[in-house]
């Protein structure tokens, strides 16, 4: 019995010691990839604008010019993202993991946190576009808010906040929380 567990924890040291080599590579190779080095602005820009900008925009146009069932849906939408910084909030506070490139002399490394797994720009991004999904079951719609979640959340990787594992975990996070909890919103603001 001794030793089959000493295999076991062998295993498990050796399957997180290819991961996270996995997770190493993958974000060189994705930050440094010559056909990723064009979108250097786009991938900037989907960063800054994943802070909020974007999906407050979205948002306001929605309450603005939408119908009255649009301003529901961006409540859910916003009860749902606040769901969602709250957990990833707590996991990074849990896992404490460092980000691959903290540079703390930088504008930018003043206003994020330390912590990099999960994203929360994957995840309330993620979470957005599967409420976005599921409200406005359009295809060009479902579409557009899936590129803009991918787009940013590659973005993290590209600029070296986040590292792989920590954007689709975030992704994935994100995901999961918004089909739980669209059900739960639904039948209380609907």
């Amino acid at each position: 019995m001794s030793s089959a567990l000493t295999r076991f924890g062998e295993w498990v040291d050796t399957a997180i010691t290819t991961l996270f080599r996995w997770d190493a590579e993958t974000l060189q190779a994705i930050s440094e990839h010559p056909l990723l080095k064009p979108l250097s602005r786009v991938f900037l820009t989907a960063t800054y604008l994943g802070d909020g900008y974007l999906w407050g925009g979205l948002s306001l146009g929605l309450i603005l010019f939408g119908r009255p069932i649009d301003r529901t849906y961006v409540l859910i939408g916003l009860a749902i993202s606040i769901v969602n910084i709250a957990v990833f909030r707590a996991f990074k506070l849990i896992f404490a993991r460092e980000r691959p490139l903290f540079v703390s002399d930088s504008l930018r490394s003043r206003l994020i946190d330390s912590y990099s797994f999960p994203s929360g720009h994957a995840t309330v991004s993620f979470g957005l576009a599967w409420t976005i999904s599921v409200f406005y079951p359009y295809l060009p719609a479902q579409l557009a808010a899936y590129f803009v979640a991918i787009t940013i959340a590659l973005s993290r990787i590209y600029l070296k906040e986040h590292y792989p594992l920590d954007v689709i975990c975030g992704a994935l996070l994100g995901s999961f929380v918004a089909a739980y909890l669209i059900p739960i919103f639904s039948h209380l603001f609907l």
